[in-house]
C-alpha cells in the first residue's frame, strides 16, 4: 500500500462527483457569493467571495472520500479559514464550527473550534481552475486531515457554537464525527443493528420495516436471507463477506462501504443500487443487473466473476475498475 493512502480506499486521478451536484434554487450567482460568520462571537461579519478572490493563496492536499476513494496533492486556490475566525473575535463559550450549505437539503458539518482554525481552507479553484458547481462551486469548504464529507459545498454560513449540534451526514447516515481516513474505523460510528434486532432482521421474510431506514455496520457475514424480496435495503458498512444474495430483487439498495467478498449476488437485481466503496473481491456478480448503480471506488480483484452482468449506465467507476472490467468484454456509457 502507498504510504499517502489510507486503509481500504482507492487511488484515482480523477475527482468523482460525490453527493448532490448543484446548490439549491435559492443560492446566489457567483458574482454575488458571500457568507456570514456568526453566533458566540463578537464581531460577526459578511464576507463576498468577491473580496476574498483578491489574496488568492494555494493549498496541496490529499482528498480522502468517505465512500472510498482517494486523489493525491490536489491544488485548490482559496484562503486559509482560520483569520477569518479569529477576526470575528470568538468568545470564550466558542467551542464548535458549523458549516451550513446552500443544499437542496440544508447540508452542515461541524468540527471543534481549534481543528477548524488549523485545518480549513475557503476554496474557489482547484487544479487551475474555477470549481465546477458540482464539486461545490463557486466557494466550498476543504478541510485537511479528515474524510472529505468534512469539507462541505457551497457555503452559506459559518457558525461558532457552544456545543456540536453533529453534522447532516453524522446524524442521518451515523457518519463519525472525527472522520479521521487513518485509523481505518472512522467512517462510521458503532453499527445500529445489535442482539435481539440483529437476529430478526436476518430471519425476516418482509424487510418492508427496514426500507425507510438505514442498517449500519452489521455483522452479517454468511447471511442466507429466507426470501429474494429484499427491496432497497440500506446496508452501509456492513460485513456481508459469503452472503447469499443470489437472485435477490435489491433494485435501489445501498450497500456503500459493505464488505460483499466471497458474497453471491449471481443474478441479482442491483438496478439503480449503490455499492461506492463495496469491497467485491471474490464475489460472483454473474448475470447480475448493475444497470445504473453507483460503483465509486468498488474494489474487484482477480476473483470476482462478472461474466454476463449488464452494468450499463453505470457510474462513478475509477480507473483500475474500468481497466478490470474491459478486460472481460464489460465497457460500461459512464
Amino acid at each position: 500500500m502507498s504510504g499517502w493512502l489510507p486503509p481500504d480506499q482507492v487511488a484515482t486521478t480523477g475527482w468523482p462527483v460525490v453527493g448532490e451536484r448543484g446548490p439549491g434554487p435559492d443560492a446566489p450567482a457567483a458574482a454575488d457569493w458571500a457568507f456570514s460568520v456568526e453566533g458566540q462571537v463578537d464581531a460577526p461579519a459578511t464576507h463576498r467571495l468577491v473580496d476574498l478572490q483578491a489574496a488568492p493563496a494555494e493549498l496541496a492536499m490529499d482528498v480522502h472520500c468517505v465512500t472510498g476513494w482517494s486523489h493525491q496533492a490536489m491544488r485548490f486556490t482559496g484562503q486559509p479559514l482560520g483569520p477569518l475566525l479569529d477576526a470575528a473575535r470568538p468568545r470564550p463559550t466558542a467551542r464548535f464550527v458549523r458549516f451550513v450549505a446552500w443544499s437542496p437539503r440544508d447540508h452542515d458539518t461541524t468540527l471543534p473550534l481549534e481543528d477548524a482554525r488549523a485545518a480549513c481552507w475557503l476554496a474557489w479553484a482547484a487544479d487551475g481552475e474555477p470549481l465546477a458547481e458540482v464539486h461545490g462551486g463557486p466557494l466550498r469548504v476543504v478541510t485537511t486531515g479528515r474524510y472529505f464529507f468534512k469539507s462541505l459545498k457551497w457555503l452559506r454560513r459559518i457558525e461558532l457554537l457552544a456545543d456540536d449540534p453533529l453534522g447532516f451526514w453524522e446524524r442521518a447516515d451515523g457518519y463519525h464525527n472525527h472522520a479521521d481516513p487513518w485509523p481505518g474505523d472512522e467512517r462510521y460510528i458503532t453499527g445500529n443493528l445489535t442482539g435481539l434486532a440483529l437476529a430478526k432482521f436476518m430471519e425476516a421474510t418482509s424487510f418492508k420495516r427496514w426500507h425507510k431506514g438505514t442498517i449500519r455496520r452489521a455483522p452479517l457475514a454468511g447471511w442466507r436471507p429466507a426470501t429474494r424480496e429484499l427491496g432497497p435495503l440500506a446496508l452501509k458498512g456492513c460485513d456481508l463477506r459469503g452472503a447469499h444474495l443470489a437472485g435477490a430483487r435489491l433494485a435501489g439498495a445501498n450497500f456503500s462501504l459493505s464488505d460483499l467478498r466471497g458474497a453471491s449476488l449471481r443474478g441479482a437485481d442491483l438496478r439503480g443500487a449503490d455499492l461506492e466503496g463495496a469491497r467485491l473481491g471474490g464475489a460472483d456478480l454473474r448475470g447480475a443487473d448493475l444497470t445504473g448503480a453507483a460503483l465509486t471506488a468498488v474494489a474487484f480483484d482477480d476473483a470476482t466473476r462478472v461474466d454476463g452482468a449488464v452494468i450499463t449506465g453505470a457510474t462513478g467507476l475509477l480507473e483500475g475498475a474500468l481497466a478490470f472490467l474491459a478486460a472481460r468484454g464489460l465497457t460500461p456509457w459512464i
